[in-house]
């Protein structure tokens, strides 16, 4: 999108299309920064909504922040 957002979609091998991933937006994001297009911190926009991706230049690691949201509810009988 520009140099602070990117979009990215997931595709789960045996369920399909799901709303997010973490391990995948943060993998977008240094990945994105690394081939230049944007800087070491970015927005992925995601079916489940937007995660905030740093890539910390000081230790190298990357931080996601992001809203933590209710999606399902169930029960289990055994």
């Amino acid at each position: 999108m520009d140099q602070n957002n990117i979009k990215m979609r997931v595709w789960e091998r045996g369920v399909g299309e799901t709303m997010a991933c973490g391990t995948g937006a943060s993998a977008a994001g240094v990945a994105s920064a690394l081939l230049g297009l944007t800087r070491r911190r970015v927005t992925v926009h995601l079916a489940g909504g937007k995660l905030g991706i740093h890539w910390s230049a000081k230790d190298n690691h990357v931080y996601m922040t992001g809203p933590a949201v209710k999606v399902f509810e169930g029960t289990i009988e055994i």
